[in-house]
């Protein structure tokens, strides 16, 4: 039997791209699989981000452990790494998940399961909220490996103090060779204080930038 051909995962999105559209709380119409620069605000981000949980929600306390806490978590540890890092690498560093305002935090198991498309619109996100707040659309591979390292430094820290994993399945199960923070400690925020915590940190490096460029 002939099989049919194999398509890429942009020929697939392709066939769907005009029914992918989401209309945002700012008015905005985005294109899920084919963004555009000038359909992305900070505050659609912000608000989706702060909604949606790290670990599928099995974290401790009252409210979850959001992907804007997380987003400003990395920033923190990157700061620490680089006392004098650039407010381009910590913006960087704050938008490194911003893809999932829409398409959620997929936990790795299922990122690993679902695929190339799945990476291909992270992709295609990414790059469109690089350039629509005045960012390089591909990272430079240090830079790229420095914040990955910081999120992973974050990953371990929340493991252990939030998701209930042990150091030592950090290690051997979760495959995490960075340690958790010492002398930090998590507190997860209501929604609504996480998104204006995010904003009030966007304002401060959205700033810093505009200073660095003159």
């Amino acid at each position: 039997m002939i099989q049919p051909p194999v398509l890429s995962a942009s020929n697939r999105l392709a066939d769907h791209s005009d029914k992918t559209w989401q209309r945002m709380l700012s008015g905005r119409r985005l294109n899920l699989v084919e963004p555009s620069p000038v359909d992305i605000e900070i505050a659609d981000i912000a608000l989706g981000l702060s909604r949606n949980a790290r670990w599928n929600g099995q974290t401790e306390g009252p409210h979850a452990w959001s992907i804007a806490q997380h987003s400003d978590l990395v920033v923190d540890i990157v700061r620490r790494g680089r006392p004098r890092a650039p407010a381009w690498v910590l913006m960087a560093a704050k938008l490194h998940d911003a893809s999932e305002f829409v398409t959620h935090d997929l936990i790795t198991p299922l990122k690993a399961a679902v695929g190339d498309v799945f990476k291909e619109v992270e992709l295609r996100l990414t790059r469109a909220i690089h350039i629509r707040f005045g960012l390089p659309p591909v990272l430079p591979p240090e830079v790229k490996a420095e914040i990955k390292r910081a999120d992973r430094i974050a990953a371990a820290t929340e493991a252990v103090q939030l998701a209930g994993y042990s150091l030592g399945e950090c290690r051997s199960y979760l495959k995490f060779k960075e340690k958790p923070l010492p002398r930090v400690t998590l507190r997860p925020l209501p929604a609504g204080e996480a998104a204006r915590k995010f904003l009030e940190g966007f304002a401060r490096l959205e700033q810093a930038m505009k200073l660095e460029r003159r």
